[in-house]
């Protein structure tokens, strides 16, 4: 059974900084894909980051510059470095992970406000 589970969520005024993490079982994840998406209320999910097993990384325009996505297969663990946080950038951050045979699995999510 495959988990993912995100940690790392908060309050946090404009201008700051979180990491979140994103532990995975059940999943060789040194093979998988793993992804960051986020959805505000009353918006669509939409995506933040990605990294394939062989380190090629994406950003959404919106975070570019901004957040940073890594991941340590050791640790069968991905992260999020959020740097530089915007009000905009509130919202429920989720993280998925695409095993070898291209199925996708999702943690529950996180929560992320940023406010003065």
């Amino acid at each position: 059974q495959v988990q993912l589970v995100e940690a790392g969520g908060g309050l946090v005024q404009p201008g700051g900084s979180l990491r979140l993490s994103c532990a995975a079982s059940g999943i060789i994840f040194s093979y998988a894909a793993m992804g960051w998406y986020r959805q505000a209320p009353g918006k669509q999910r939409e995506f933040v980051a990605s990294i394939t097993s062989r380190d090629f990384i994406k950003y959404a325009d919106s975070v570019k510059g901004r957040f940073t996505i890594s991941r340590d297969n050791a640790k069968s663990t991905g992260y999020l470095q959020m740097d530089s946080l915007k009000p905009e950038d509130t919202a429920v951050y989720y993280c998925n992970a695409d095993d070898v045979y291209a199925r996708t699995y999702w943690g529950q999510g996180t929560q992320v406000t940023v406010s003065s």
